[in-house]
Formats: structure tokens, sequence, C-alpha cells
């Protein structure tokens, strides 16, 4: 497909197109609408004859690129997340009411700071059953009652060490649970 001098041309793979201005060896140069001048391969062009033509090649064109974006990512997403490592699973457990039960109200709060202190205490077992190596408790700021509680729960515990969570991922309302594995159990 022979260009000339004069040619209205899109640029396949680009969203700009021109004019050609001239030849330069086996490449065409063409100046852009905003007045640059490109040199490009004869197979990157396509000639325009009209207006609407480059129009609906340039919708076409985008419908094709949406398509093929839009299969892509199927290829990707399974090959993303490759760690099920057991080492590298927290178990987080958020002691938050509202997270236990549906509805607190008509719970005093002895009630609420019970069952707090059974959830974690539950969790824990369960941790240290199924050889975790770490859980983080959610307590929230609140007045310190349910960390303090907690602390008494964990100091009763061998083998496991726990301090404050990480801030950046946690904020101040967290504590963090190592469990020191035995191989002997």
């Amino acid at each position: 497909m022979g260009f000339n001098i004069g040619d209205e041309v899109t640029v396949l793979d680009d969203s700009f197109g021109g004019r050609v201005k001239g030849f330069k060896g086996a490449q065409i140069v063409i100046e852009t609408h905003e007045g640059f001048e490109l040199s490009f391969d004869e197979k990157e062009l396509i000639k325009i004859h009209n207006a609407n033509e480059l129009k609906s090649f340039i919708s076409s064109q985008s419908l094709g690129t949406v398509l093929k974006e839009k299969e892509e990512p199927k290829k990707r997403s399974f090959v993303k997340e490759k760690k099920s490592k057991k080492d590298d699973f927290v178990l987080e457990v958020d002691l938050h009411i509202e997270k236990l039960v549906p509805n607190k109200r008509g719970m005093s709060n002895y009630d609420i700071l019970t069952l707090q202190s059974d959830t974690a205490k539950r969790q824990l077992e369960f941790a240290i059953k199924n050889r975790m190596p770490k859980v983080v408790f959610i307590h929230g700021i609140g007045e310190g009652i349910l960390k303090a509680e907690l602390d008494f729960l964990l100091g009763r515990y061998e083998g496991i060490s726990f301090r404050d969570a990480d801030y950046q991922k946690y904020g101040l309302g967290a504590t963090e649970v190592y469990i020191k594995q035995n191989p002997n159990r």
C-alpha cells in the first residue's frame, strides 16, 4: 500500500495520526496534528481517506484494545500469590464485641469482658494446638480493661511471648502473641 505526500494517516497501536510529509529510506516521515515530525515503518501506518474513517478506526482500535486488556489479566491472576506457607499465616482475632455477637443489648460490661476473654483464650488454644507461630488480638484502645485482662490471660501460658502489635498495621489497639513451638509436642 503506497503512501503519498499529503496522505492522512493514523499510527497503529497509538491514538494519534498526521499527514505524510516525506520519505527517509524505508521510513515514512509524518507530521502529527500537533506539529511533530516522526518517522515510521510503512506497516505501522494506515492511510485514512476521510475523517469518519479515522474515527471508526480509532473506536474499533480502542474496542480491540479493551477486549485484549480484558483477556490478559486472567493469565496473570493465579501466578500472583505463591506464598501459602503455614509460617506466614497470622491468626487475627478481633475482640470488639460488635464482631462477637450480633447484638450486645442487655449484656453487662462484665458479660462483655467475659465473652471477649473466653474468645481470646479459645483462639489462643486453637493456635497453640495447630502450631501457629503468631496470633494478633485486636482489642481496641478503650479504657485498657480488655488489654489488662488479655495480658493477665497471656501471662498464664508458658512458651508464649507477647507485645504491642505493629502500630502501622493495627494502630494502638492490638497485641501480638508469638507461640514458641516445642518440637517434642
